[in-house]
């Protein structure tokens, strides 16, 4: 059935790409939905029959085929069952299916109708091999495929060039970071002799995280970096994970992402790609555990790029936009988390992340083709009336990204915090400025995204007046504006949105902490989780170094240990703060976006800290002007072609003197005969 899982999307891409052409919409709308239905239920039914297996550790393997064996090299075509890929499986199929249903009335009367449902169903299918992959090669051939495939997407649009330049340019941020983890997937079969996760007896596999399990961990300091061993190796795999879950360096391409059709822009940044990299260092978990050092980079880069994106976030004015940069904001939560040792927080905030912001990237498509593909903020505003059903979905996506008490951003989020302030991963003071860095993030979050809704959905209807601010994107000409007025989605919009906002509201429920329930009520998220990942201090065969969650003490150096009613008073009090954030971040975003829904933010935000414009200057236009001035004038025209000329002009010389040899002339062939007898002689004569 794990086979099952991969192929029903991947059959269904198939007859589209094939036949698609000739069918009609609903046809191919029916064969895209059902295909993801079956991984779905397949998934579920799966993921139920072995829960209780799952939760003791258990994992279920299907081998297919050896795909490759040569020496002691060896990669399977096989999938692997255990409690995270299990956990996966479950929203990626889940939220996509919606996201399919949705799709059938967005793209509605689009002319590559059957083609976008073929990209949409290959998406799947790699993202789906990329979690249930048993071995990191098989895990790289999804993860090239959700790369190709968010090529395709983003580009649907290929005739305007702006989804073209989007493309490619996600095309080859992406390229950078999987050389990186290429070379850490080489590095790492070069010191454990093996690409599978872990012992398989079955077929005689012993596992690369065995192997990492069974070292000594890396001390802490940036020499370990370069040393070669598994600090090399967990810092060259989070360098694929920086490219395809856009973290800083390598962020640039996801919020141009935005030119692709909204449905697109919800897969790859709710579900599926964007959460890849989150995934594999999560599945790595073994690895970085052993390197405090690649801990510390995964958590400062998590952290910088959380608060970084929000401070962005807060002054764009497309919708999509807005989400782009909140995206990226929580994928740096997720990686905050995992830097700190929290591995099962930053999963449990990928399972929430997945539905409420599914949620509201499928409503600000609903609210693009109710503005008629409007998506600038400016033009907006009063849209409640006209929307009900959008607005309120939306409404609970809005809070639980927010962090409101209840909802389901609210327990992550305050997982993550707790586990970032108590973290005896990191020394002295880094525990306390990166929960202050996320409680920051956290607030301007809640601001943003009440700018987002305030604009959108309250105050002046702007859609319909004269006096609109300059806009900086629209998709729509000036007469839609007076000609047209904003209208409800149909159902098959409406649905997914409704089913969404409940995953949105309820998903928190299944992870929440401990502390909150006095101790009462396990958290059976990270209880599933735990056999699935590794903790700081675990060894080889399972045992903690530490037996108590020590609090390193900035003035002496020591560690001090917290019981267990300290340490649940102690997430009361940070979750107590943090909920208080939220509510002061939606306070302040209503008072002033109301008092000025129109409020001009710093350039420099709005801008992007041009970061788009340096890595232009310092990157792209000298790679091009040297590819331009020296690869194409000097090599290719001067070497190659001068090589490859010249070999034509040096035979086209000889033959034109060897031509004079063939005049035509008997008496001539004659005479060269006859000279030619003459020497022959000569030289025996002579000899």
């Amino acid at each position: 059935m794990l086979a099952g899982i991969i192929l029903a999307p991947l059959a269904g891409a198939a007859i589209l790409g094939l036949f698609g052409k000739r069918m009609g919409e609903r046809l191919i709308g029916l064969i895209a939905c059902s295909t993801v239905a079956v991984s779905a239920f397949l998934s579920f039914y799966l993921f139920f029959q072995h829960r209780t297996s799952l939760e003791h550790g258990e994992k279920f393997y299907q081998y297919l085929f050896t795909w490759i064996s040569v020496g002691s090299f060896r990669a399977d075509a096989s999938l692997l069952l255990d409690s995270l890929s299990g956990i996966y499986i479950l929203f990626i199929t889940f939220v996509g299916f919606w996201i399919h249903v949705f799709a059938t009335g967005y793209m509605r009367g689009d002319k590559g109708y059957w083609r976008f449902f073929a990209y949409m169903n290959l998406f799947m299918f790699s993202m789906l091999t990329l979690v249930l992959a048993d071995n990191f090669l098989m895990m790289f051939v999804g993860w090239e495929g959700v790369g190709l495939c968010s090529y395709l997407l983003i580009g649907y649009y290929f005739l305007k060039d702006f989804a073209n330049d989007a493309a490619k340019k996600a095309f080859v941020v992406n390229r950078i970071g999987d050389f990186g983890f290429a070379l850490g997937v080489m590095l790492l079969f070069s010191k454990a002799g093996s690409i599978f996760y872990f012992d398989d007896s079955s077929r005689g596999i012993h596992g690369a995280f065995n192997w990492a399990m069974a070292q000594a961990s890396d001390p802490l300091g940036w020499s370990a970096i370069s040393a070669g061993g598994i600090t090399t190796i967990a810092v060259l795999l989070f360098v694929g994970a920086t490219g395809k879950s856009a973290q800083i360096p390598l962020y640039v391409w996801l919020p141009d992402a935005m030119a692709g059709p909204t449905p697109v822009s919800a897969l790859i940044h709710a579900a599926t790609m964007v959460t890849a990299g989150v995934y594999m260092v999560a599945r790595a978990s073994s690895i970085y555990t052993h390197a405090p050092t690649a801990m510390l980079i995964v958590a400062i880069i998590g952290a910088a790029t959380a608060l970084f994106a929000a401070t962005i976030g807060l002054a764009q004015w497309d919708i999509k936009k807005v989400l782009a940069y909140s995206t990226i904001s929580q994928l740096g939560y997720m990686f905050l988390a995992c830097g700190v040792g929290a591995f099962g927080a930053g999963i449990f905030h990928v399972f929430t992340h997945a539905f409420f912001k599914a949620l509201l990237f499928l409503g600000s498509g609903s609210v693009i083709i109710g503005m008629h593909h409007e998506q600038d903020m400016r033009r907006m505003g009063g849209l409640k009336k006209y929307m009900p059903a959008t607005f309120a979905t939306m409404f609970v996506g809005w809070l639980a990204i927010s962090g409101v008490p209840l909802l389901s951003g609210f327990f992550s989020k305050d997982e993550i915090l707790f586990s970032s302030f108590t973290t005896d991963v990191l020394p002295g003071w880094w525990p306390t400025l990166l929960w202050a860095i996320g409680a920051i993030t956290a607030l301007l979050t809640a601001v943003y995204m009440t700018r987002l809704m305030v604009l959108t959905f309250w105050g002046r209807e702007k859609s319909q007046s004269a006096e609109t601010a300059p806009v900086a994107h629209s998709t729509a000409s000036d007469s839609q504006h007076h000609a047209r007025h904003p209208h409800e989605s149909p159902p098959s919009m409406v649905l997914p949105l409704v089913v969404l906002a409940i995953g949105a509201a309820l998903a928190g429920y299944l992870g929440v902490p401990e502390g909150l329930s006095g101790g009462k009520i396990p958290n059976y998220f990270e209880r599933l989780l735990e056999p699935s990942i590794s903790r700081p201090g675990q060894t080889a065969h399972g045992a903690e170094m530490t037996t108590a969650t020590p609090r390193p003490n900035e003035a002496a150096g020591e560690s001090t240990h917290l019981s267990a009613a300290e340490d649940q008073s102690l997430e009361f009090k940070l979750t107590l703060i943090s909920s208080i954030i939220a509510i002061l971040g939606i306070g302040l975003g209503w008072v002033w976006f109301n008092r000025k829904p129109l409020w001009q933010p710093p350039r420099l935000l709005e801008q992007k800290y041009y970061v788009d414009e340096i890595y232009d200057a310092a990157v792209v236009q000298p790679i091009k002007q040297g590819s331009t001035g020296v690869l194409w004038k000097i090599v290719d025209v001067h070497i190659i072609d001068g090589a490859v000329n010249g070999a034509g002009h040096l035979a086209s010389m000889l033959g034109g003197a060897m031509r004079y040899v063939q005049s035509g002339l008997a008496r001539s062939y004659v005479a060269v005969l006859v000279l030619g007898a003459l020497l022959i002689i000569g030289y025996f004569v002579v000899r």
